[in-house]
């Protein structure tokens, strides 16, 4: 019964709609009608600025933190952190606030490693922000590291972590089938930020 209740208040916590409520709140802008129509990190970047970007991903990381914190506050063991960290990823990209519909669940999975073991979120992060800083594409930069994550996680001798890392790059690469088609046809979205922006705004200029 409890691990019930812990999956549905991570649910939940996980469908709060941050970047859709930014939108509307501060910018009376509905998200899903700019940018790339997504409501999450990147796109609040493009769509609000910096500010409210860096806003967005705190609180969607915050969302993956609270959410798989659950069985620690109902005095479960450690390991069901990752199980139910994975309900916040699902209501992240399936928001019942939203009419299930959310954000392609690369911060909010990054919420569940720092309940997990923060020294890994933040190799995780750095690893991140540097491939973002040299492509201009956070897309690139998610796909990567979650993918070299979850190939590490296999010589760490933690199955519950390799599973739910597995679970969780299947869920981010569905949701990046879009960016893979454009990565493909070399046609990707940059954010405006990081080395490749900058030579392309030279080139431009």
């Amino acid at each position: 019964m409890k691990l019930l209740v812990c999956a549905i208040l991570a649910y939940l916590i996980g469908s709060f709609p941050t970047a859709y409520i930014v939108g509307k709140i501060f910018f009376h802008k509905n998200i899903f009608e700019y940018g790339s129509g997504n409501v999450g990190t990147t796109n609040a970047y493009r769509v609000f600025g910096p500010f409210a970007g860096t806003f967005v991903l705190i609180i969607d990381i915050l969302k993956g933190t609270l959410g798989a914190l659950m069985p620690v506050f109902f005095n479960l063991d450690h390991h069901w952190v990752l199980f139910i960290g994975i309900f916040a990823v699902i209501g992240h990209v399936f928001s019942i606030f939203l009419k299930f519909r959310g954000g392609k669940a690369v911060a909010t999975s990054a919420g569940i490693l720092l309940a997990y073991n923060p020294l890994l979120f933040l190799i995780c992060f750095i690893c991140l922000a540097t491939i973002v800083y040299l492509t201009s594409m956070v897309s690139v930069a998610s796909l990567t590291t979650v993918l070299v994550f979850t190939i590490a996680t296999l010589f760490m001798h933690d199955w519950i972590l390799t599973t739910v890392a597995l679970i969780v790059t299947i869920i981010i690469y569905v949701r990046h089938i879009p960016n893979i088609k454009r990565l493909l046809k070399g046609k990707e979205n940059l954010v405006p930020i990081g080395l490749r922006y900058k030579k392309q705004q030279k080139n431009d200029h």
